[in-house]
């Protein structure tokens, strides 16, 4: 009983560390960003088609360049400075109860802390263009290019290194895809980086990425994947002092350097519970990420609808802004994925430890 105790208690410290240095360093990084006007010169967007986005810019003209972009610094920079104090603290105070905060270890938390770290600076660099008077980012072709590179190198770790041929099925046996873990898990990562999309209303994003983080520490934990289980709590403890400050009115957007983060590092934590931790980690990514899923197939669906049938299916793609559109206030559309993304990542908990 003593010994579960500290386990739990060695997974929620990170979460309240993280929570604590994201909600001071928050201040901070939003003094910067309004000094240095680190929004949008130039409101408006364009569909996925290249058109001008008519109805979006009617509901986000003046927020676009008023909230500064990089918010997402404020949940990386947390993780970062509580999981390299924590392994610093570890070091230089070598006992007992110092050692057993530190969950920087190279099985478990090597791989999601750089592919978190990779994400940020490579969204950051997108965030620094798109806040020129020109207000274009990087090329979507460099970034997906840079997903797919970045991914290719991480799956073939875990084929090579980690020996990861199988994928695991719920209340069944690990199906057996040898060398394709690899394309999956490029596959993955792109749909997930597609998802980062859903950072448009205040407070959304913040919310769904909070719950589904929070799932596959449940999980990890119960794969006694303790370290990965601490790393997810303190991303979901930076992802609290995020949304604290991000609920309507939001004082900044999480932009590309916090979405790119956290849906690559979703991707690489789901296949690190999956087989490799005896578990389903990639089987109810579709289920706990449903809000997400939900993103990139309307996105889609928009794409096929005017391409084929030569109308919109939604006033506007994803469909959270579509709901806007309808009359939803901003609010009511988050408050009410913030319940289904709870419910959803119950549904996916459950099986996940059922199905394992």
């Amino acid at each position: 009983m003593f010994a579960d105790l500290s386990d739990i208690v060695r997974v929620l410290v990170p979460a309240f560390t993280a929570f604590v240095i994201g909600m001071a360093l928050t201040p901070v990084v939003t003094h910067y960003l309004y000094t240095h006007k680190a929004w949008k010169k130039a409101p408006g967007k364009l569909s996925l088609d290249g058109t001008p986005a008519l109805e979006f810019n009617q509901l986000h003209y003046s927020h676009e360049v008023s909230a500064p972009r990089m918010g997402g610094i404020v949940i990386w920079a947390s993780v970062l400075i509580t999981i390299v104090g924590a392994a610093l603290v570890a070091r230089f105070i070598p006992d007992a109860a110092a050692l057993k905060f530190d969950f920087l270890s190279r099985s478990q938390t090597w791989i999601p802390l750089a592919t978190l770290i990779v994400g940020a600076v490579v969204g950051f660099i997108d965030d620094l263009y798109a806040i020129r008077p020109s207000g274009e980012g990087l090329r979507l072709s460099y970034r997906l290019l840079i997903v797919i590179l970045l991914s290719s190198f991480i799956g073939m770790w875990f084929f090579t290194k980690l020996e990861v041929t199988a994928i695991g099925i719920p209340f069944g046996m690990p199906l057996e895809i040898g060398w394709l873990i690899v394309p999956l898990f490029v596959l993955v990562s792109l749909a997930l980086y597609a998802s980062g999309v859903i950072d448009g209303i205040d407070g959304l994003s913040g919310g769904v990425f909070g719950s589904i983080f929070a799932s596959y520490s449940i999980i990890a934990f119960a794969q006694n994947q303790l370290d990965l289980a601490a790393f997810s709590a303190a991303i979901v403890g930076a992802i609290l002092a995020f949304l604290w400050f991000n609920i309507p009115p939001a004082r900044f957007y999480m932009s590309d350097t916090g979405t790119m983060a956290l849906t690559l590092t979703i991707a690489t934590i789901a296949f690190m519970t999956d087989d490799l931790g005896g578990g389903v980690g990639i089987a109810v990514l579709p289920i706990i990420g449903a809000l997400l899923v939900a993103t990139v197939a309307s996105n889609i669906a928009q794409v096929i609808s005017k391409k084929y049938f030569g109308r919109k299916l939604l006033r506007i793609a994803p469909l959270h802004h579509h709901l806007e559109a309808i009359g939803w206030p901003g609010y009511k559309v988050v408050m009410r994925y913030w319940v289904l993304s709870v419910v959803f990542a119950f549904v996916g908990v459950i099986i996940a430890l059922a199905g394992a």
